[in-house]
C-alpha cells in the first residue's frame, strides 16, 4: 500500500532569505529610532519647562510673589522630582524657569 504525502512548506533556503530580509530591515530601523529619541527628550524638556513656567505664574497669581522650586513642590504645584524627562535639572531665576545642563544655565 502506497501513501501519497502532499507536504507543502518552505525550504531552508526560502526561510534563510526571509530572515536575511528581516535582519536588513531591523538594521536600517534601529539607528533611526535612536536618533529620534534624543530629539524627543529635548522636546520633552522644553515642554516640561513651559509647564513649570505656567505653575510659577499660577503661584504668583495666588501668593503675589515669585516661588522657589521647594515652594512649588510643597504647595503641590509640582511633583517632588522636578527634572526634565531626560534628567536635566530645572531652576527658577528671577521668575523664569530654565533647564540647567551640566551645572550651567
Amino acid at each position: 500500500m502506497k501513501i501519497v504525502k502532499n507536504e507543502d512548506g518552505f525550504t531552508l533556503i526560502e526561510m534563510m532569505i526571509v530572515l536575511l530580509i528581516i535582519s536588513v530591515l531591523v538594521l536600517i530601523a534601529i539607528p533611526n529610532v535612536t536618533k529620534h529619541s534624543k530629539s524627543i527628550d529635548e522636546k520633552g524638556c522644553v515642554a516640561y519647562v513651559q509647564m513649570v513656567q505656567g505653575q510659577v505664574a499660577a503661584y504668583k497669581m495666588e501668593h503675589h510673589k515669585t516661588p522657589t522650586l521647594s515652594e512649588l513642590t510643597e504647595g503641590e504645584y509640582l511633583p517632588g522630582n522636578v527634572k526634565c524627562p531626560d534628567g536635566t535639572d530645572i531652576s527658577i531665576e528671577n521668575g523664569k524657569v530654565i533647564a540647567v545642563k551640566d551645572g550651567q544655565s
